[in-house]
């Protein structure tokens, strides 16, 4: 599809990311959503071929990213990170990601959803991976023992520690 060396390297690499977010986002969504990648040529000198768009099997539709919801946009980033901390891994020859840290994105989960994604990043802490969350929704602090919780007063911040 004329593409350069260059563009035909990172679609390689894409297609590996986006098969493994994949397989962390049908985890998340009970097999809803699925990425892959748009093949189209873009308009205006765009890089071709590292778009991507989702496939929502509950209405067996294709859609456009931007279409997703807040939480729905959550899922994917966070699979989507997932996948690439996967694909560096495995291609570095070696090297270990052993701790990511997420920053919220929590509260725009529904009930459901945050289940979902508790559960994976469980399967990942049980792999050995260090997962840090920061958040301030309230139902993940009854759901993760091991926390730090910090709290302002007008005395400064205070940190509390619960292993």
């Amino acid at each position: 599809k004329r593409l350069s060396f260059e563009a035909y390297v990172l679609t390689s690499f894409f297609e590996e990311i986006l098969s493994a977010s994949n397989q962390q986002l049908e985890r998340m969504t009970c097999g809803r959503y699925q990425l892959f990648r748009k093949e189209e040529r873009e308009k205006f000198g765009r890089a071709s071929g590292l778009g991507f768009r989702i496939l929502d099997h509950y209405t067996g539709k294709e859609r456009e990213a931007s279409t997703l919801s807040g939480g729905e946009s959550f899922q994917v980033s966070l699979a989507l990170a997932l996948g690439l901390s996967e694909v560096v891994q495995y291609s570095s020859g070696g090297t270990q990601i052993d701790t990511m840290l997420i920053d919220e994105g929590f509260g725009s989960l529904d009930t459901n959803a945050l289940d979902h994604a508790i559960s994976v990043l469980e399967l990942l802490g049980g792999e050995g991976r260090t997962i840090g969350i920061i958040s301030h929704v309230s139902e993940l602090k009854e759901r993760i023992s091991a926390r730090i919780q910090v709290s302002s007063s007008p005395n400064g911040s205070h940190l509390e520690v619960f292993a």
